[in-house]
């Protein structure tokens, strides 16, 4: 029986890559970037194990705050020889831990002296491997490189990516001044792209902006006020990582005007960073500019189609019940397309459609998005779901009926109830990535009741679930599936391993 169901995943796999054209990286086993790889599907091929047990622990946060947490803990990434690499806050900084996914033990710890930028949800730090390397941000916007992963000791390098020249200069002034602001994003040549803030004047002018370091450590930039066409840009969109195209040519990210909340959605050449096309967000109800939130987590999804999705906040602001919308474009961003009708903080996870056996539409991908409805907010009623949407086909908006959005496939609401006086409201998903395994056909998603949560899309049920927690109100987290098919979960500052 074991080697038949293992037989019969794999094939269900194989013909779900095939079908979709996932990108080699996400074949590897390995889970080593923001959501999952640098066209943020959340797509694993490994199929995850059932939620028995919390099989280990380890804290992302020395020194929590008391109640609800307002901060975006940075996603574990899993090498494909299953170690985890753990972004871990501490009482005055960050740093990144190495631990064995098969027990938990900690085999190293790499100091960072990162700084995350202010903002409403502190920022977390977002690392990413690439090539047998694993590349975090530090401080004056370097980028430590340490060798092996995998092993209990390997050689520390930095990269600047303004020039190693200009740094040790003026060390001081760029420790101030520079911040890296994104995670990290890596292509499948191992060049890195990165979004950075500038505090203060440096020598060489710098202005806060996107960085580009090659493979070969050589460094370029260029100002977010440039690629958008308007110099009141301030800067790239904070925690916004950086997304490239299925070839790797382009590479995507969102600008924004820090003090007015609008901002511009960006198609660049990924090697010479020239502007291929911008786009000013727009709410698609109101018709006026969509609000870029530092609060947000929401990175561009690249479907396998090329299509490129971004979640914003709608304006005026809370009209569409604080939902946002999920902005939809083709590849060049030259045509505005049907949009979903929650984005705020989420990035979409991709879902081909071959895991949704209910599904009869023509569409070879759907969306899995967050799908709250806050209760209290407009008309909103509480009863707080998960949604895979089709991104081509229509339906009205449940809040303003006269806006097409896309149609809902499936939807489920979260089972625990939220005592807060709205009748049938429930507790919220707590997830800014999730981990869609076609294996199982199913996607792992996190609740604020403090469980873990398996969506079965065959079924459209909750069919497993593991308490973290008691529940505890926090920003989204992400959800991942590692090597051996371990699920990782964060809920109130911990980091749970979750397996047989």
């Amino acid at each position: 029986m074991k080697s038949r169901a293992t037989l019969v995943a794999f094939l269900d796999l194989l013909a779900v890559c095939v079908s979709c054209s996932v990108p080699a990286l996400a074949q590897s086993g390995a889970w080593p970037t923001h959501s999952h790889d640098e066209q943020h599907t959340g797509l694993s091929s490994i199929a995850s194990q059932p939620l028995n047990r919390i099989r280990w622990h380890v804290p992302v946060d020395l020194a929590p705050p008391q109640g609800e947490i307002f901060i975006h803990y940075g996603s574990p990434l899993i090498t494909q020889a299953n170690t985890v690499i753990v972004p871990v806050k501490t009482a005055t900084g960050f740093r990144v831990e190495g631990h064995d996914g098969a027990a938990g033990k900690r085999l190293w710890t790499q100091a960072t002296g990162y700084q995350a930028p202010g903002a409403t949800f502190i920022p977390g730090l977002g690392p990413t491997l690439s090539g047998g390397r694993l590349f975090i941000p530090d401080f004056a916007g370097r980028v430590i490189v340490r060798q092996t992963p995998d092993q209990a000791k390997g050689a520390v390098s930095r990269l600047v990516f303004y020039g190693k020249k200009n740094y040790a200069a003026n060390p001081t002034v760029y420790q101030q001044n520079v911040q890296i602001s994104t995670p990290l994003t890596t292509d499948a040549a191992g060049n890195l792209y990165l979004g950075f803030l500038v505090l203060g004047p440096t020598p060489i002018g710098l202005q806060s902006g996107l960085a580009r370091i090659g493979a070969n450590g050589a460094g370029t930039w260029i100002s977010a006020s440039s690629i958008s066409n308007d110099a009141a840009v301030t800067n790239v969109a904070i925690s916004c990582a950086p997304a490239l195209s299925s070839d790797g040519n382009t590479l995507y990210l969102t600008t924004t005007n820090a003090n007015a909340g609008y901002g511009y959605l960006i198609a660049l050449n990924s090697t010479t960073l020239a502007v291929i096309h911008r786009v000013r967000l727009k709410d698609p109800f109101s018709g006026q500019d969509a609000l870029i939130f530092d609060a947000s987590s929401a990175t561009p999804t690249v479907g396998p189609d090329g299509d490129v999705y971004f979640g914003v906040l709608e304006n005026p602001f809370p009209a569409h019940n604080d939902r946002g919308w999920l902005l939809h474009f083709n590849s060049d961003l030259s045509q505005k397309k049907i949009p979903g009708s929650f984005g705020w903080d989420d990035t979409a996870s991709i879902v081909p459609a071959s895991m949704v056996p209910s599904y009869t539409g023509t569409s070879s991908y759907l969306l899995m998005t967050k799908y709250n409805n806050y209760a209290g907010v407009g008309s909103g009623d509480g009863k707080n779901r998960v949604a895979i949407l089709d991104p081509n086909a229509t339906e009205p908006d449940p809040v303003f009926t006269s806006t097409l959005v896309m149609k809902e496939v499936l939807t489920v609401l979260g089972p625990t109830p939220d005592n807060n006086g709205f009748p049938g409201a429930v507790r919220e998903w707590c997830i800014n990535t999730a981990a869609v395994d076609p294996a199982t056909k199913s996607v792992i998603v996190n609740s604020e009741d403090g469980h873990l949560y398996r969506w079965d899309l065959t079924t459209n049920t909750l069919s497993q679930s593991i308490r973290l927690t008691n529940g505890i109100g926090e920003a989204y987290t992400p959800t991942v599936i590692g090597a051996d098919g371990t699920v990782y979960a964060i809920n109130g500052a911990i980091l749970d391993a979750v397996g047989p």
